[in-house]
């Protein structure tokens, strides 16, 4: 690799519709916290500023404290106010090196190894860690479609009960994956419910994948009722079929078992069921980028999510 000069890094400043391929051209383009303030004003306000009170789009004054003022209503902002970065005391250049790390990490990064890596204490990395989370989560974020796997798994530690299956004390997470024709993978979505009852995994379908949609389950009847809400449902009983779960549900048998070794690995097997969603969401959103070229799209991405994603206090 030449100079950072050779990569033409004033370039992909200038631009800003690139990302950093390396950490090496990370260091370079957020050197310091104006620098990433430009970055996230770009992520931002690309096809420009829009006041956020009055909603006028308008060339800003700029004040002291990157503050900007809207010329017609003489509302203050900044490029972090009304994100996730709103009211943070935490510098921008942590944050950004923070979502580099999470994004670029093969399986992902715990509280503790950004707490250690950027030297931080352990509540700001992981405020950090949960607020990127959020940011994940695109409200506006379209259904599956065309043939779809559904299926429950359970999560969580030894069950001392001895109970096994849907009736243990375990968590109940239902995971939903496109099946590509004539193999391969598409996009996952997974949730949380508290039971495999029909009202949870009703809802969780109706929220994920389009209807006329083809769902494919095993023969658990909470799944009884899809027909009806207009999908085509495709039943395969596992107990009377010759193959074995993992061959006759190859997707969700697939996603279930590396959410496991993920959880295991990552964050050493160890989940608050408060926090279990976004434990998922941060799965989901790793997995249904994992064919990017390059790890910093995924960077960008996340960035480009988390200023267009509403405030949310460490309390909530």
């Amino acid at each position: 690799m030449g100079s950072p000069k050779d990569d033409n890094t004033d370039r992909v400043l200038i631009a800003g519709k690139d990302y950093p391929r390396t950490y090496r051209e990370f260091v370079t383009m957020f050197p310091d916290n104006t620098s990433c303030t430009d970055f996230l004003y770009r992520l931002r306000w690309g096809d420009g500023f829009i006041c956020p009170k009055c909603g006028i789009p308008s060339t800003p004054w700029q004040q002291t404290h990157d503050r900007f003022v809207c010329p017609y209503c003489r509302h203050q902002t900044t490029v972090t106010a009304g994100t996730i970065f709103d009211r943070t005391r935490t510098p921008l250049t942590t944050w950004l090196e923070a979502a580099w790390h999470v994004t670029t990490a093969k399986k992902g990064m715990s509280a503790t190894t950004i707490e250690r890596t950027l030297g931080t204490s352990y509540r700001v990395a992981w405020t950090m860690l949960q607020r990127f989370r959020v940011a994940m989560v695109r409200s506006e974020r379209e259904m599956l479609s065309g043939t779809v796997e559904v299926d429950e798994t359970l999560v969580g530690g030894v069950d001392r009960r001895g109970k096994r299956g849907r009736g243990s004390q375990k968590s109940v997470v239902v995971i939903a994956i496109e099946l590509h024709d004539p193999k391969g993978f598409g996009r996952v979505r997974m949730r949380f419910i508290p039971d495999a009852s029909s009202k949870s995994l009703t809802s969780f379908i109706n929220d994920v994948v389009r209807p006329g949609s083809t769902v494919c389950t095993d023969g658990w009847r909470g799944y009884n009722d899809l027909k009806s809400l207009g999908y085509d449902h495709e039943v395969t009983i596992v107990s009377t079929s010759e193959d074995q779960a993992h061959v006759s549900m190859p997707g969700v048998h697939n996603i279930a078992a590396l959410l496991k070794r993920w959880i295991l690995g990552t964050h050493q097997g160890a989940f608050s069921t408060y926090h279990l969603q976004a434990y998922l969401e941060e799965f989901t959103f790793r997995f249904n980028r994992r064919l990017s070229k390059h790890r910093g799209l995924v960077f960008r991405r996340l960035l480009e999510q988390a200023v267009a994603t509403s405030p949310a206090t460490e309390k909530e």
